[in-house]
């Protein structure tokens, strides 16, 4: 049988009201001796009584859990994170309730309503990204709510997002440095925040630096592995093709490797590639990877404690958008074409501000 307060009150010789106020810390408010005190902690260790959680949840109007919704569970990135978040959210006390939403956007819609029926305390959303309409109820009834890596400029609530645009345009500037100009991009899902910045920097890249749009070399419909293969088996067959590939996700990496290596392609020799998502395979590879290093342990670290700082309501009111610096990390995944360019051994990325 549970031990009870009351069992404890009962080996104590005090009242219930005495034990539950020493328990939750308010011994001192109520003028509790340091003597009674002490007596309730040793019975309660003596006694090896631990809390019913649930049951200061239903009092508190707290469960002490968080939900978590993810687009793409099997991708190496969102992986990462979802156990960054894990570990974090465990150390302040919280336990985490994860949903894997498949890229879906039915699929999301139907698990922010899951997880509202699980009276969880706050909700870490990665959402599909192409709409919003259905989050702007959690804003609008106050649910305590975080947007990770996608967000919506329209929607109003606290977020962390890495800078997308810079971290492209610092991957498309060291091609362009290492001689390249037939850059082609392989995107992820379009008409998503991620996506269009990632996109808008490849472009910036090759304007600033006078080269033509290619809008035959810009690829891609979402972020799997599947969509990687084709994409670079299309790029691969052009008859003018391209010397480097942007690939802007882990997966879709992965299958751009399986294409090159069917085609009898080498890399860096016969094309050079560059990822978004800093994999940690990338630097075991043949050719060690070039790869946009997102900060992933302190995404998920920032997420969660922007979170309960709205849960334990600490946030600031202004909804915060927290944005965070990618590092291009540099390894031989890239051929040098002009190596007369010193630029191509070492290029400075634009200004960052972490927010």
């Amino acid at each position: 049988m549970a031990i009870t307060i009351h069992d404890i009150a009962e080996k104590a010789g005090v009242s219930l009201s005495t034990v539950s106020r020493v328990l939750s810390g308010k011994a001192e408010k109520y003028r509790i001796s340091r003597k009674t005190q002490e007596q309730v902690l040793a019975v309660t260790k003596a006694l090896n009584y631990h809390p019913n959680k649930m049951a200061q949840g239903l009092r508190l109007k707290k469960s002490h859990s968080i939900g978590l919704i993810v687009p793409d569970i099997s991708n190496p990135f969102f992986a990462c994170v979802t156990r960054i978040i894990q570990t974090t959210a465990f150390e302040m006390g919280y336990s985490l309730i994860v949903c894997n939403t498949n890229e879906d956007l039915a699929t999301e819609i139907a698990q922010v309503e899951l997880l509202k029926s699980k009276f969880i305390d706050g909700f870490i959303i990665m959402p599909v990204g192409t709409e919003y309409q259905h989050l702007e109820t959690l804003v609008r009834k106050k649910h305590p709510l975080v947007l990770l890596d996608r967000c919506f400029d329209e929607l109003k609530t606290h977020s962390v997002v890495v800078d997308n645009h810079d971290g492209a345009y610092r991957a498309t500037s060291h091609l362009i440095a290492c001689g390249h100009e037939k850059i082609a991009i392989i995107q992820g899902l379009p008409n998503t925040y991620t996506n269009s910045e990632r996109v808008r920097g490849y472009l910036d890249a090759l304007r600033d630096h006078g080269l033509a749009v290619n809008p035959q070399l810009i690829v891609g419909k979402d972020y799997r592995r599947e969509s990687g293969y084709i994409e670079t088996k299309f790029l691969l067959s052009l008859k003018d093709r391209p010397t480097a590939i942007f690939t802007t996700s882990d997966l879709i990496t992965l299958g751009a490797f399986q294409a090159i290596a069917e085609d009898q392609y080498h890399i860096p020799d016969d094309i050079s590639i560059v990822s978004f998502d800093d994999t940690d395979f990338a630097p075991y590879l043949m050719a060690p990877l070039t790869a946009v290093r997102q900060p992933k342990e302190l995404m998920g670290e920032s997420a969660v404690r922007l979170l309960i700082e709205a849960i334990d309501g600490k946030a600031q009111p202004e909804k915060q958008r927290v944005v965070l610096k990618p590092q291009l990390i540099t390894r031989e995944s890239v051929k040098i074409l002009n190596s007369a360019n010193p630029a191509a051994h070492s290029l400075p990325g634009k200004n960052h501000h972490i927010l």
